[in-house]
């Protein structure tokens, strides 16, 4: 069974919680950060704003994380010193820096009653047992949004995409990447949904 719970729910463990989930569904783009997960997961666990993070628990146990916001508030603070305690100097400065400028924006054109579902990601584990799916529709009946956006999924994230559009997500805009040789990665697709 799946359900859905906030993220500050689980406690004083929600961080470490949310950031390995986070950490095995993107680690592979931070690894010049570290090459060590657990290293990621002590340096991120404290950007993620609890209250904005939800959880999918397959029978009880920690699976899927996403953010909704209204597109204005941010999911993610960094802080620079904690980034350089994990991290070090360099390495950790850098990640402060993609953090702030890469997750720190707002959407592109906000609008009323539209939520922006941001960071979904399904443990490694339990993947393929409909977490991801789970997560969407239940943030789809949150009461205060009657659309939603998800920005800028990698194109070559077919598996996300897949189930992105299964739910009724529509591309309405695709942005070309300049660093595709480096990460594969060719355009930023963004998607929406509207209810009913």
């Amino acid at each position: 069974m799946i359900d859905i719970v906030p993220a500050r729910e689980l406690g004083p463990d929600a961080p470490r919680i949310v950031s390995e989930i986070f950490i095995d569904g993107f680690g592979e783009h931070f690894t010049a950060f570290a090459k060590d997960p657990q290293r990621l997961v002590a340096a991120f666990a404290h950007t993620f704003v609890l209250d904005l993070f939800y959880v999918a628990r397959l029978d009880g146990d920690p699976a899927g994380i996403a953010a909704c916001t209204d597109g204005v508030q941010r999911c993610v603070e960094s802080d620079a010193a904690t980034m350089r305690k994990h991290l070090g100097l360099i390495r950790g400065s850098f990640a402060h820096l993609v953090f702030a400028s890469q997750f720190s924006q707002s959407i592109a054109d906000p609008q009323p009653r539209q939520g922006s579902i941001e960071f979904v990601a399904t443990s490694a584990r339990h993947r393929g047992q409909g977490v991801a799916t789970a997560l969407l529709t239940w943030l789809h009946d949150l009461p205060q949004y009657d659309s939603f956006v998800l920005a800028e999924v990698a194109d070559t994230n077919a598996a996300a995409l897949s189930v992105y559009e299964r739910l009724g997500y529509v591309e309405y805009v695709r942005k070309p990447v300049r660093h595709s040789r480096f990460s594969g990665i060719n355009a930023y697709v963004s998607l929406r949904y509207a209810r009913g």
